[in-house]
Parts: C-alpha cells; sequence; structure tokens
C-alpha cells in the first residue's frame, strides 16, 4: 500500500486561545497564519498551517494530520486501509478547507483521537513568506520531514503498536526501555515514515491525564534552542524537561508546558533514518544527558 510521507499537521483542542497565542508566537517563534474568535492556525514555514487550535475543553490532542504525495497515493491508501476493516470516511470539502488541504479522509485512533489523511496542502503566496520575530536562525526543520513529531500516551500498549504499524503501516525505528524509578517501566516505541524523520510518532505507557504527552518541533539552529529555553526562564513557564539530549533520535532539547498541560519538546540535530541501512535498536535510557525533571 502507499506511504504515509510525513505528520503533516497536528490539531489541539485548547481551553485558551489567547494564551496559546502568546506561547506561540513570542515562546516558540511560530507565526500565526489566520484566526477566528474560536480558531487559530500556526505557521512554521510556507505551508498555511502545520498546528491547528479549536477552542475545546479537553485540551488535548484531537487530530494528527498525516500527508500523501499525490492524489493517487491518497486513494490507494484509504483502499487498504478500508479493506483492512478500518472504519474511514471521507472528511468532505468543509474540513479539507478548515485545513488548508484539497482532499482529507478520517478515521479514529484507539486512543480516542482522529488521524486525518491528505494529499495537497495550501501553501501561502510569495507576498506572505513565514516570518518568526524569535528564531535567529534558518527556521524549523519542516519540508519533506514533516511538522514534527507526536507522543500519544497509551493504556493498552500492544494495541496502538499493532495499529500504528500493522494498519497505519508506520515503521518502527527503535524502542526504549527504562526504568525510571523501583517497578516502574517506560516502554516506548519509536516509528518513522516515508521521508524518515526519526520519529514522527510514538507511544508509550506513560500515565497522565492527557492523551497526548508531548509533541515536538525542531529549529534548524542549534543557538535558538538555548534562546527558546532562555525565554522560557524569562516568562516563568514551567520547565518539564531541562537541556538534555536523546539517545536515539540524538536531539538536543528541552520540554515546557504548554497552556493545555501537555509538552512542548523544543529541540536540534534530529536525525534521518535510511531504511536500506537502518538496524533496529533498544536503549535502556530515555535521555544520555540532561533532561532533569522539574
Amino acid at each position: 500500500m502507499a506511504e504515509l510521507s510525513n505528520l503533516g499537521y497536528v490539531v489541539f483542542g485548547v481551553s485558551d486561545l489567547a494564551a496559546w497565542e502568546d506561547f506561540a508566537v513570542n515562546i516558540a517563534g511560530l507565526q500565526i497564519g489566520h484566526k477566528t474568535d474560536d480558531a487559530m492556525a500556526l505557521r512554521m514555514d510556507e505551508y498555511e498551517h502545520r498546528i491547528a487550535l479549536e477552542t475545546n475543553a479537553a485540551d488535548d490532542i484531537l487530530a494528527a494530520g498525516w500527508e500523501l504525495d499525490t492524489e493517487d497515493e491518497l486513494d490507494e491508501y484509504v483502499d487498504a486501509l478500508r479493506k483492512s476493516g478500518v472504519g474511514i470516511a471521507d472528511g468532505g470539502e468543509e474540513l479539507a478547507a478548515r485545513r488548508c488541504v484539497e482532499r482529507i479522509y478520517v478515521c479514529d485512533d484507539p486512543m480516542g483521537f482522529k488521524h486525518e489523511f491528505f494529499y495537497g496542502p495550501r501553501v501561502a503566496s510569495l507576498s506572505n513568506p513565514f516570518r518568526s520575530h524569535m528564531l535567529r536562525g534558518a527556521g524549523f526543520e519542516t519540508g519533506r520531514l514533516g511538522m514534527g513529531h507526536i507522543l500519544p500516551g497509551t493504556n493498552d500498549y500492544a494495541a496502538s503498536v499493532n495499529f500504528y504499524k500493522s494498519i497505519l503501516g508506520l515503521k518502527i525505528t527503535d524502542y526504549i526501555r527504562e526504568e525510571v524509578a523501583p517497578g516502574f517501566v517506560v516502554d516506548a516505541t519509536f516509528f518513522h515514515s516515508a521521508t524518515g524523520r526519526h520519529h514522527s510518532l510514538a507511544t508509550a505507557m506513560i500515565p497522565g491525564p492527557k492523551r497526548l504527552n508531548h509533541f515536538m518541533i525542531q529549529v534548524k539552529d542549534f543557538d535558538d534552542v538555548g534562546l527558546a529555553y532562555d525565554r522560557v526562564l524569562k516568562a516563568g513557564l514551567p520547565v518539564v524537561l531541562s537541556l538534555g539530549h536523546h539517545p536515539n533520535d540524538k536531539m538536543f532539547s528541552f520540554y515546557v508546558q504548554t497552556p493545555s498541560g501537555f509538552a512542548m519538546e523544543f529541540g536540534h540535530g534530529g536525525i534521518v533514518v535510511d531504511d536500506e541501512n537502518w538496524k533496529i535498536v533498544s536503549y535502556s535510557q530515555l535521555s544520555d544527558w540532561g533532561h532533569k525533571r522539574a
């Protein structure tokens, strides 16, 4: 079947759009694409949106938007999902317009949010290029790699891993299994899509009140991570994990709590998987230095 190209966008249901606007623009360095009284699109590059915010008391992930490169690939992918027994529906013209894409289909995740499959993302005009008032470097690492990654927690680890691998067709990159406290082991599986960002999605048995543990955005300039960390400290925002480094994706990053309670990982240096030469391994620690919990 056709492969998912990348994680094109995410949709969050948030209770405080004003707080999110301040966080997105003045901390993360994102740009407002368009907004209404109850919704907002955030830009990271030439796409008209990469993060969609919708007023919703859930303060959690509502949908993950997966890009396919062509209409034929989208049709092939949707047909394969239907043959596997997935209840997938045409999202229709109204949803496609809200997501700034040509066509869109939707199915449910077993953990309670939606996956949206699309092709034909809308690109902003040359007169309206992406501009960040906060980033020093060349911007965010997006393009063929997509917007970043998400880590939704799960209360049924085996079912989630099976859904992402066997149903959505994502490829396992590697594993991390670490005993973070006596008798408590974090068991995480990392998945990549066709274009090879180390992981566009990971899942783990991580306790918490949210479906989404965190999402990650990546910058091209190492210094932008440190500058963003300084902005977080100056604003007095809750640091979830301090500056540190992951052994599997080689990401230098920190984690900060968003206005919705789940975390944002802000990083630099993540690797890209070459499937022809990739070997799946299992790591014994989530971070090889830093990432101290506040």
